[in-house]
C-alpha cells in the first residue's frame, strides 16, 4: 500500500475542491447562457440581413422599372410635342396635317395607358421602399441587440477568466505542498474518473460514489497506518480520512 503523509492525503481535498471548481468554470463557459443568446441573436440577424439585402433589391429593380416608364413617357410625350407643333403651324399638305391629328389621337392614348403603368409601377416602388425602410430598421434593432449581447458575452467571460485566473494560482499553492508521488496518484485517478480522483470518507461514505462502506471496508480502514494511502473499494478513488469518517 502506497503511503504519503495523512496531512498532504487531507490536502488532496484542498486540491479536488479546487479542480472541481475549475470544471465547473470550465461547463459553464462552455454552456453560457449570455452566448447562446448571442448565437441565436446572430442567426435572426443574418436572416434579417438577407430579407434587407432582398428588399433593397427589389427598390433597386422597381427603381429601374420607374425610370423605363418615364422614358416612355417621355418619349411619346416629345413625338407629341413635335407632331402638336407640326400641325399648329399648318406646315404640310392636307392629308399629312389629317395624319398629324390621327397620330396625336393615337400618341394621347398611347400616353395614357403608359402613364397608367408609370403609376402602377411608382405605387410598387413605394411600397417596395417602406419594406427596405422596415427591414433596415428590423435590421438597425437586431444589430444593436447582438451588441449588447457581445457585451454581456465579454463581461461574463472576463468574470470568468478572472475567478479561474485565481483558482489555477491556488491550485499551484495547493499542489506544491502535497507530496509529488500522490499528487501523480491523483492526477492519473482524476483522468479516468470524472474529474474526481480524491473524495473524503464521511461517515463511513465515500463522498466520491455516495456509497457507504461495508463491515469489512471499514475494518480494513481502522487498520491501516494514519500515512496508508487507501482507495474506495467500489470506485477507485482516494479515499481522504478524515475526524468525519466515522472510523
Amino acid at each position: 500500500m502506497p503511503k504519503a503523509p495523512a496531512i498532504d492525503q487531507q490536502k488532496l481535498l484542498d486540491l479536488q475542491a479546487v479542480d472541481t471548481r475549475l470544471a465547473q468554470l470550465a461547463h459553464r463557459r462552455a454552456t453560457l447562457p449570455e452566448q447562446a443568446e448571442l448565437d441565436a441573436l446572430l442567426r435572426r440577424h443574418s436572416v434579417v440581413s438577407d430579407e434587407a439585402v432582398a428588399a433593397r433589391t427589389a427598390v433597386s429593380d422597381v427603381e429601374r422599372e420607374v425610370t423605363r416608364a418615364e422614358a416612355d413617357v417621355t418619349v411619346v410625350r416629345q413625338r407629341a410635342d413635335r407632331d402638336r407643333a407640326r400641325l399648329d403651324a399648318g406646315t404640310g399638305s392636307p392629308k399629312e396635317l389629317e395624319g398629324l391629328q390621327h397620330e396625336l389621337e393615337s400618341l394621347a392614348r398611347r400616353q395614357g395607358v403608359l402613364e397608367d403603368v408609370e403609376l402602377e409601377v411608382m405605387e410598387r416602388l413605394e411600397q417596395a421602399q417602406g419594406r427596405a425602410s422596415r427591414a433596415e430598421a428590423e435590421l438597425a434593432e437586431v444589430a444593436a441587440a447582438v451588441r449588447e449581447a457581445e457585451r454581456r458575452r465579454d463581461e461574463a467571460l472576463a468574470g470568468i477568466a478572472t475567478e479561474e485566473t485565481a483558482a489555477v494560482a491556488r491550485r499551484q499553492a495547493v499542489a506544491m505542498g502535497i507530496d509529488d508521488a500522490l499528487v501523480a496518484t491523483y492526477e492519473k485517478l482524476r483522468s479516468t474518473r470524472g474529474g474526481v480522483g480524491a473524495a473524503m470518507l464521511r461517515a463511513r461514505r465515500c463522498e466520491g460514489c455516495r456509497l457507504e462502506l461495508n463491515t469489512v471496508d471499514i475494518n480494513r480502514l481502522r487498520a491501516a497506518a494514519a500515512d496508508d494511502v487507501v482507495r474506495c473499494e467500489e470506485c477507485g478513488r482516494i479515499l481522504v480520512r478524515t475526524a468525519e469518517s466515522g472510523l
